[in-house]
């Protein structure tokens, strides 16, 4: 059966929540957004397209800082409503300069940051 990004369940801006994952190490990196044609882009093009809420345009995870993201598999959950992609990440997948965007903890009542950005 061919897949069709039409057929995700996405919220009222068009927009599917998507999180990306370390193909090798299975570590969550970021959350972020994807309509339909970014997911489309993304599986022609094995390069990670987002939608960017802010700016109201695509973005290549990578195109300007170098922190590319290369699509190994593209994954659909059972309501269709999120999606995983696993990936081949260079550099830090967040722009503070993080390896992940989830660096701070809630432990104890308490926010702890967990790493400092890449050197």
């Amino acid at each position: 059966m061919s897949f069709d990004a039409a057929t995700l369940r996405y919220n009222d801006q068009g927009l599917v929540p998507v999180i990306a994952q370390d193909h090798a190490t299975g570590e969550v990196l970021m959350m972020a957004w994807m309509n339909a044609e970014a997911v489309t882009r993304t599986l022609d093009t094995g390069r990670v397209t987002y939608w960017s809420r802010s700016r109201q345009a695509f973005w290549i995870k990578g195109e300007t800082s170098g922190n590319v993201q290369e699509l190994v598999d593209l994954r659909v959950d059972c309501d269709r409503d999120c999606v995983l992609v696993t990936v081949r990440q260079t550099g830090p997948a967040c722009h503070t300069g993080r390896r992940t965007c989830f660096y701070t903890a809630v432990r104890g009542g308490d926010e702890v940051e967990l790493m400092a950005p890449d050197a």
